[in-house]
């Protein structure tokens, strides 16, 4: 299989440039969700990835984020195309809410809230615009203690499909969601990509919180929790 130089530069490009926006020290974690339906096994088939919102075709931004989707694509084994001749079309959304207001309660300055439990419930998703789906958040910050303080959080999240475009059948559906104190797109669209390709395609209908560790070393270390 040959590549072109701009897919071999996308390729080789995409691990550096994930690791030069990770901006924190605990792991990056996100709530993965997949659903499939007679997705080929790459083997060559073409792709291209466009833009679900026409509000963002053409758009530097999305370009920018369209280039990690077409590199994980592409180490996947499947060739970059365009969207008049491509096998499988790629709707790509993504999108960070405008934040809301915390309360911090520690009971001592060691304790770690991010790896504690969390469980569903209904909240608000301002930057989908077709979107319903959602998953909520336990908030272990409400936990009483001596060490209060305030601050904002940020839902984040991509929403990724792939149809056949020879007649429009949907193959895959994903959804990745992270709460974070970042709202930076350039930092949390990589992470959130790569834990939507990790284990890719995974198991349809299952819901994983995927952790991706913090880029201070040269190799990524991912786990499924």
């Amino acid at each position: 299989m040959k590549f072109s130089a701009k897919r071999l530069m996308k390729l080789a490009a995409a691990p550096l440039l994930v690791a030069g926006l990770a901006a924190c020290a605990a792991p990056f974690k996100a709530d993965v969700s997949r659903f499939q339906a007679q997705l080929p096994a790459p083997a060559g088939q073409t792709f291209a990835v466009v833009a679900d919102d026409p509000a963002l075709a053409g758009g530097l931004e999305f370009a920018q984020y369209a280039d990690y989707v077409e590199a994980e694509m592409i180490g996947l084994g499947y060739t970059e195309g365009t969207p008049e001749d491509a096998d499988l079309l790629v709707r790509f959304d993504y999108g960070v809410d405008q934040g809301r207001e915390k309360v911090v309660a520690t009971r001592d300055p060691f304790y770690d809230p991010w790896y504690g439990p969390y469980s569903r419930y209904g909240f608000y998703r301002p930057y989908y615009r077709r979107s319903a789906w959602g998953y909520g958040w336990y908030d272990p910050f409400f936990d009483a203690g001596s060490d209060v303080r305030s601050y904002t959080v940020y839902t984040s999240g991509i929403d990724m499909k792939i149809d056949r475009r020879v007649d429009g059948e949907r193959l895959f559906e994903g959804k990745a969601e992270a709460l974070s104190r970042s709202n930076r797109l350039q930092y949390l669209v990589p992470n959130l990509v790569d834990a939507m390709f990790t284990d890719f395609p995974g198991r349809s209908g299952e819901t994983l919180r995927i952790s991706i560790a913090p880029e201070d070393r040269e190799k990524k270390v991912k786990t499924i929790d």
